[in-house]
């Protein structure tokens, strides 16, 4: 007993020690939350924890991270987010802008911390690389862009696509079906740029629209864009990789099957080539398309051109050529149902465009009803008949409705810059080395200080004078980026909107599914999180 009670004696103290020490310590870490938070009182906008910064905030708000960004943009043209590890400043000034793309662009590459985010999807493509891999890239890509027979192919192409969408939304409107446009348009512009720039057929744009064949490559595509987006805010996921857990896990799988496409694609346009070269005449020239022309450049010793440069070379254009454009189509048409009055503007641009197509062209157009498929399906083939690269640059209205559309919704929402040496923006914000600077396309859309007080509004009237349309500055509508690393790919992305549009709002009423939810999904590209659910009538 008397060794017990030493023992009791002896730990009562020891304990209360221990409490008094546990107690001070939170005691300290209240006070310090306290005196934080106070300090922040009469301060505008953004508040911040100790350790997290604004993490807390921005995770309650991710899930409409771009209109939280507006919000603070409304008020401040330039913040700052405080993040564990890292500073991101968001800015909607067009001056800071220019600043950032074209003044001072070697100072703001996509950096490491942003590279090494993407790498796992992205590699070392176009749009995660800098300096001379970036440039030899971009040289190459110019080229084929320039080239007239690619945009002539292009136009086939984005023809011959838009046709079968055509044709799928017609057997819909037969049978009243319901459908999601914006898997649609997914699949008719993977099909599109598989074809143009890899020059491979996959075919998963195939009618009824109820039975279209299951696309892994796409569902992995998407999957793996959304977890990599996720990453810009969430400190853990290294630890998650280590340890292929979570969203890394799945992460993980969705690449699998990526890779399995892309390289068997790679694969086959190789064996395409080389049988093309062996059967051909001794100085005939090779159609190339994109991916062939790296291949090309792969075979020279000295280019350091693997299979898992060329595997680069494809995602990095399948999220060019699919995503942005389809994402834009979407928001088109969803924009088009929710502005009659744009809707039936349009409609009469196509209408005259049509009869005075036909009377340049010498030919009578063909007679039809609505309700009669075969009449209905000649006519619409004769209205594609007459779009063409030279035509289509005649209807203003669309191309301006488009822009209008890319103004406020623009395909990559968000660009984010790393900083190499501390810099000071035209604003007086200054930037610290190693941390990362964003322009926010989507918000400088709807600042009433870049637009006026009509900023909100869907008004593709903005740019058209006496009936011409009239660009803005690229540091004020920023859906194209600006400088340097503007978009090659903007004449080839309007060419296929512009087409599908034009015959789609022609021939096409669409309809919104009651109470459908339309909100955007945090990824790359602002594609919508629960689809385009509509049903669709054909125009008289």
């Amino acid at each position: 007993m008397e060794e017990l009670r030493v023992s009791s004696n002896f730990s009562f103290p020891n304990l209360g020690y221990k409490m008094g020490i546990s107690t001070v310590l939170i005691s300290i870490v209240i006070s310090s939350i306290f005196r934080h938070r106070w300090k922040q009182r009469n301060i505008n906008g953004l508040k911040t924890w100790p350790l997290v910064g604004a993490l807390i905030e921005l995770l309650k708000n991710y899930h409409r991270m771009h209109d939280w960004l507006t919000d603070y943009l409304a008020e401040s043209k330039t913040f700052k987010v405080t993040l564990p590890f890292t500073s991101y400043t968001y800015t909607a000034d067009p001056a800071n802008v220019e600043h950032v793309l074209k003044t001072n662009f070697a100072n703001y590459p996509k950096g490491e911390a942003f590279h090494s985010i993407m790498e796992v999807l992205f590699g070392d493509g176009i749009f995660n690389s800098d300096g001379e891999m970036w440039r030899k890239q971009r040289k190459t890509a110019s080229f084929e862009f320039a080239s007239k027979n690619l945009r002539d192919f292009s136009t086939l192409v984005f023809k011959e696509y838009a046709m079968k969408l055509s044709s799928i939304l017609c057997q819909a409107s037969v049978r009243n079906k319901e459908f999601d446009m914006q898997e649609l348009l997914l699949r008719m512009t993977l099909d599109s740029i598989c074809k143009v720039g890899f020059g491979v057929e996959i075919g998963t744009l195939a009618p009824p629209v109820d039975q279209l064949p299951r696309n892994r490559f796409a569902e992995a595509f998407d999957t793996a864009n959304s977890i990599v987006t996720f990453r810009f805010i969430d400190p853990f996921w290294r630890i998650k990789r280590f340890l292929k857990v979570g969203s890394e896990a799945i992460l993980d799988q969705s690449i699998q099957v990526i890779n399995e496409f892309t390289y068997s694609m790679i694969q086959k346009r190789k064996a395409e080539i080389q049988e093309a070269k062996s059967t051909s005449k001794k100085g005939t020239k090779i159609k190339h398309d994109m991916l062939s022309r790296f291949i090309e450049l792969s075979e020279n010793p000295d280019s350091n051109l693997t299979d898992k440069s060329l595997r680069d070379v494809v995602l990095n254009f399948v999220m060019a050529g699919r995503d942005t454009t389809a994402s834009t189509l979407s928001w088109f048409i969803y924009m088009n149902m929710m502005n009659p009055n744009v809707a039936d503007k349009l409609y009469s641009e196509l209408k005259a465009f049509e009869e005075d197509r036909a009377k340049e062209e010498k030919v009578a157009l063909v007679p039809y009803d609505s309700q009669d498929t075969k009449s209905f399906t000649e006519r619409l083939a004769q209205f594609a008949g007459l779009l063409t690269y030279d035509s289509l640059a005649k209807l203003s209205y669309l191309h301006a409705a488009i822009t209008e559309t890319l103004r406020l919704y623009p395909a990559v929402p968000q660009d984010p810059k790393g900083i190499l040496e501390d810099d000071v923006l035209p604003d007086g914000t200054k930037l610290r080395k190693g941390n990362m600077v964003t322009y926010v396309p989507y918000s400088m859309g709807r600042m009433e200080y870049n637009w006026g007080p009509d900023a909100a509004s869907f008004k593709p009237e903005r740019w058209l004078k006496n009936g011409f349309f009239q660009n803005a500055s690229p540091f004020k509508f920023t859906a194209f980026q600006a400088g340097p690393r503007i978009c090659l790919g903007k004449d080839s992305a309007y060419l296929q909107m512009k087409m599908t549009l034009a015959i789609l709002c022609r021939f096409f009423n669409f309809h919104l599914i009651p109470n459908h939810p339309v909100k955007y999904k945090m990824m790359a590209t602002l594609s919508m999180k629960h689809g385009l659910k509509l049903t669709v009538t054909r125009r008289s």
